[in-house]
């Protein structure tokens, strides 16, 4: 049985960034704090935190804190404490990073959680981001894996949708509407990290295997951009682009082609009051963006 005042003190180490802040938020000496995470990493048989400046906690330490999270989020949802959310709350959550720079935004609004809780926010590839809540890392996932893992659900949100883009500089430099297949094979590729398969996945359909030359973008944002710049082609959100395809400032590089793309939010089984506001702001507001 986990004693939970000493996963308090990891979460008060990890909120706070040090020894010293989280005794001051639990009105303990900074001794007793080292005290606890020394009786829990004895406990669980392994270090719970990196002794780094701030200090960080580990795979084990992030997963003992997220259940002290979910945990009390079950008791608020009970009713017996003098607020109904803790104000420390912490609601960690897998996103891709699509959807976090277009509508997720508005979905964690939508939620009106956002005076109540934190939201730490873990981005990966919607391919992969499911291992995090295997790992029983994150209290919910964003994601395109529609299996639920064990103990969890999942629910189907709706299509993201995906245009091959690039900009009209671009497009003519390497005369890709004139010879597309002659084009892509020296044209280089934007590409988000080395889990994002999208790109991968249009050039097969179009009959080449993988992309020859590629520049790699971990950033939504900065993919737009780069794009626009002509230094790549690549398969963007028509969420995002949509303004500058109207503008003339990107365009498709093969007309009519577009690549859907389903989006799932997973949740564990027992579920507490807040991490259901948030899943029905996220379906309510998926609605709205995303296509059936």
């Amino acid at each position: 049985m986990i004693d939970y005042r000493l996963l308090s003190a990891l979460a008060a180490v990890i909120e706070q960034r040090g020894f010293e802040k989280a005794a001051q938020k639990l009105h303990l000496t900074q001794s007793a704090i080292s005290q606890r995470i020394r009786q829990l990493e004895n406990q669980m048989g392994q270090p719970v935190l990196q002794r780094s400046t701030p200090p960080r906690p580990t795979d084990l330490g992030i997963r003992l804190n997220n259940h002290y999270q979910q945990v009390r989020q079950l008791e608020a949802g009970l009713g017996l404490g003098n607020d109904a959310i803790p104000r420390d709350l912490v609601v960690r959550l897998t996103v891709n990073a699509d959807s976090l720079a277009t509508w997720l935004a508005q979905a964690l609004a939508a939620s009106h959680l956002r005076d109540e809780v934190t939201f730490d926010l873990v981005v990966e590839d919607q391919d992969v981001g499911l291992s995090r809540m295997r790992r029983g890392e994150v209290m919910a996932c964003l994601c395109a894996e529609g299996s639920p893992v064990n103990g969890g659900k999942s629910i189907f949100l709706g299509n993201f949708r995906y245009r091959a883009l690039a900009s009209p500089d671009f497009i003519a430099r390497y005369r890709l509407h004139e010879d597309l297949l002659q084009g892509l094979q020296h044209a280089p590729c934007l590409i988000f990290n080395s889990d994002d398969q999208l790109q991968h996945r249009f050039l097969q359909q179009v009959g080449i295997g993988t992309p020859t030359r590629v520049h790699f973008c971990p950033s939504s944002e900065g993919f737009i951009q780069m794009a626009q710049a002509g230094l790549g082609y690549g398969m963007m959100p028509e969420l995002q682009a949509e303004s500058l395809i109207k503008e003339g400032l990107l365009g498709d590089i093969q007309p009519d082609y577009y690549l859907d793309v389903p989006l799932y939010w997973h949740y564990w089984q027992t579920e507490s009051p807040v991490m259901r506001h948030l899943r029905e702001g996220v379906i309510d507001t998926a609605r709205r963006f995303l296509r059936n």
